[in-house]
């Protein structure tokens, strides 16, 4: 397969890229998404943290929170619990809305407010992330190209394949038709060559018995 061809399939699919960046509140016991339409065998990335409510100090516990990334069939690609931040990468298996969902835990005693700040990137976007995405989301990704240039070069192959066949089959049929040909006129001259000696013998046949 060519280079070109090859490009006229990765590049549709690393065109498909965004870029969410956001800074929002959280409250505890309102959770929220964040939703992006992924195309199939695009890589993703993303990034969040706590805003320190008390900068220079640990974060306190009461404001940490729960994160989730699911798949549009519901399969989870990453999932925090309790925690301040955090990174995820994957490559989509199928098309569709992927969700990341952010919550804090309920306190009884008053409600928290978290302000979370959140970069979600896919596609070209996510190639500046490279320090983000895990070595086995690289060689997944590499895998399903490989995997792509298989199936396309498969295809070229059959292609081809069938081509020849198609020209072997047409070779065949007209040399079918001209041994046809050839042996229908053969045909036609043995009858009637059999049909000239049959004449012939009749013709000897009544003369010698001087019926004519």
């Amino acid at each position: 397969m060519s280079k070109s061809n090859l490009l006229l399939l990765i590049v549709p699919a690393l065109m498909c890229s965004f870029v969410n960046s956001m800074r929002f509140e959280l409250k505890s016991g309102e959770p929220k998404c964040v939703s992006e339409d992924i195309k199939s065998n695009v890589i993703t990335v993303g990034a969040y943290f706590v805003v320190n409510p008390n900068p220079g100090k640990p974060i306190p516990d009461s404001h940490k929170i729960t994160v989730r990334v699911r798949s549009p069939y519901g399969n989870n690609h990453h999932f925090g619990d309790h925690v301040s931040s955090g990174k995820f990468a994957f490559t989509a298996a199928e098309t569709g809305d992927y969700t990341a969902c952010f919550s804090v835990s309920v306190n009884h005693s008053h409600t928290l407010t978290a302000v979370i700040d959140f970069v979600w990137r896919s596609g070209v976007a996510a190639k500046d992330w490279s320090k983000v995405a895990k070595k086995g989301h690289v060689e997944t990704m590499e895998l399903e190209l490989k995997k792509l240039n298989d199936f396309v070069t498969s295809i070229n192959n059959e292609m081809f394949y069938l081509c020849e066949r198609e020209v072997e089959m047409h070779e065949l049929n007209r040399a079918t038709n001209t041994k046809m040909f050839t042996f229908s006129f053969l045909s036609i001259l043995l009858c009637l060559s059999v049909a000239g000696l049959q004449l012939w013998h009749l013709k000897t046949f009544f003369e010698r018995k001087k019926l004519l």
